[in-house]
Protein backbone atom coordinates (compact mmCIF):
# COMPACT_ATOMS: atom_id res chain seq x y z
CA UNK A 1 0.00 0.00 0.00
CA UNK A 2 1.28 3.13 -0.76
CA UNK A 3 0.78 6.21 1.46
CA UNK A 4 0.63 9.78 1.15
CA UNK A 5 0.84 12.74 3.62
CA UNK A 6 -1.39 14.90 1.87
CA UNK A 7 -4.15 17.88 2.94
CA UNK A 8 -7.95 16.75 3.01
CA UNK A 9 -10.30 19.87 2.49
CA UNK A 10 -12.75 20.77 5.51
CA UNK A 11 -14.40 24.16 5.79
CA UNK A 12 -17.03 25.96 4.35
CA UNK A 13 -17.37 26.37 0.76
CA UNK A 14 -15.64 30.00 0.20
CA UNK A 15 -13.52 29.26 3.76
CA UNK A 16 -11.26 26.02 3.23
CA UNK A 17 -9.32 24.44 6.33
CA UNK A 18 -6.96 21.31 5.93
CA UNK A 19 -6.24 18.40 7.85
CA UNK A 20 -3.29 16.78 6.75
CA UNK A 21 -3.38 13.35 6.90
CA UNK A 22 -1.84 9.76 5.88
CA UNK A 23 -4.06 8.21 3.69
CA UNK A 24 -3.33 5.58 0.53
CA UNK A 25 -2.68 6.97 -2.85
CA UNK A 26 -5.31 5.33 -4.24
CA UNK A 27 -8.13 7.18 -1.82
CA UNK A 28 -10.29 10.26 -2.93
CA UNK A 29 -8.74 13.58 -1.75
CA UNK A 30 -11.26 14.04 1.10
CA UNK A 31 -12.47 10.19 1.13
CA UNK A 32 -10.70 7.33 3.45
CA UNK A 33 -7.39 8.13 5.48
CA UNK A 34 -5.51 6.15 8.05
CA UNK A 35 -4.39 8.75 10.89
CA UNK A 36 -4.63 12.53 10.95
CA UNK A 37 -1.37 14.03 11.54
CA UNK A 38 -2.26 18.22 11.91
CA UNK A 39 -4.16 20.92 10.48
CA UNK A 40 -3.27 23.98 8.15
CA UNK A 41 -5.73 26.70 7.91
CA UNK A 42 -4.51 28.88 4.85
CA UNK A 43 -6.80 32.12 5.65
CA UNK A 44 -5.85 32.42 9.14
CA UNK A 45 -2.14 31.11 8.70
CA UNK A 46 -2.19 28.49 11.20
CA UNK A 47 -0.61 25.18 11.20
CA UNK A 48 0.25 22.34 13.69
CA UNK A 49 1.90 19.18 13.22
CA UNK A 50 2.69 15.99 14.31
CA UNK A 51 6.30 15.40 13.37
CA UNK A 52 7.08 12.11 15.40
CA UNK A 53 3.76 10.98 13.61
CA UNK A 54 5.45 12.42 10.04
CA UNK A 55 8.92 10.51 11.23
CA UNK A 56 7.22 7.40 11.64
CA UNK A 57 5.01 7.40 7.90
CA UNK A 58 8.25 9.17 5.98
CA UNK A 59 10.28 6.34 7.92
CA UNK A 60 7.73 3.82 6.65
CA UNK A 61 7.82 4.43 2.78
CA UNK A 62 4.96 7.82 2.53
CA UNK A 63 5.40 10.23 0.05
CA UNK A 64 4.65 13.75 1.24
CA UNK A 65 2.60 16.15 -1.37
CA UNK A 66 4.30 19.62 -2.08
CA UNK A 67 2.36 21.72 0.18
CA UNK A 68 2.93 18.93 3.20
CA UNK A 69 6.16 18.61 2.79
CA UNK A 70 6.55 22.69 2.56
CA UNK A 71 4.85 22.71 6.31
CA UNK A 72 7.05 19.72 7.87
CA UNK A 73 9.92 22.30 6.51
CA UNK A 74 8.40 25.24 8.14
CA UNK A 75 7.69 23.75 11.54
CA UNK A 76 11.08 21.76 11.64
CA UNK A 77 12.62 25.29 11.46
CA UNK A 78 10.58 26.39 13.97
CA UNK A 79 8.52 29.34 11.33
CA UNK A 80 4.67 29.66 11.23
CA UNK A 81 3.22 30.29 7.85
CA UNK A 82 2.22 34.55 8.84
CA UNK A 83 5.84 34.68 10.07
CA UNK A 84 7.55 33.36 6.94
CA UNK A 85 5.01 35.36 4.81
CA UNK A 86 6.10 38.53 5.99
CA UNK A 87 9.91 37.52 6.22
CA UNK A 88 9.54 36.94 2.42
CA UNK A 89 7.93 40.47 1.69
CA UNK A 90 10.42 42.15 3.86
CA UNK A 91 13.22 40.41 1.74
CA UNK A 92 11.93 41.30 -1.39
CA UNK A 93 11.70 44.91 -0.38
CA UNK A 94 15.44 44.91 0.47
CA UNK A 95 16.30 43.37 -2.60
CA UNK A 96 14.44 45.71 -4.95
CA UNK A 97 15.84 48.21 -2.89
CA UNK A 98 19.62 46.90 -3.37
CA UNK A 99 18.87 46.51 -6.85
CA UNK A 100 18.00 50.41 -7.16
CA UNK A 101 20.86 51.43 -5.28
CA UNK A 102 23.07 49.34 -7.34
CA UNK A 103 21.81 50.87 -10.73
CA UNK A 104 21.15 54.15 -9.63
CA UNK A 105 25.37 54.09 -9.07
CA UNK A 106 26.17 52.16 -11.97
CA UNK A 107 23.92 54.96 -14.21
CA UNK A 108 25.82 57.60 -12.27
CA UNK A 109 29.49 55.90 -13.16
CA UNK A 110 28.52 55.63 -16.93
CA UNK A 111 27.57 58.87 -17.74
CA UNK A 112 30.53 60.50 -16.01
CA UNK A 113 32.92 58.24 -17.94
CA UNK A 114 31.43 58.59 -20.99
CA UNK A 115 32.27 61.57 -23.68
CA UNK A 116 28.98 64.18 -24.43
CA UNK A 117 27.67 62.57 -27.63
CA UNK A 118 27.09 66.14 -29.11
CA UNK A 119 30.78 66.98 -29.17
CA UNK A 120 31.78 64.14 -30.76
CA UNK A 121 29.01 63.81 -34.02
CA UNK A 122 28.96 66.67 -36.28
CA UNK A 123 25.63 68.75 -36.97
CA UNK A 124 23.07 67.29 -38.78
CA UNK A 125 22.23 70.09 -40.54
CA UNK A 126 25.45 71.63 -41.83
CA UNK A 127 26.80 70.30 -45.63
CA UNK A 128 30.36 70.94 -46.14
Amino acid sequence: MAVRLRLRRTGKRGAPTHRIVAADARSPRDGRFIENLGYYDPRGKVEKIDLERVDHWLSHGAQPSETVAAIIKRARAGMSLGSQTASASAEATEATEAADTVEGTAVSSETEDAPPAAADAPAAGTAD
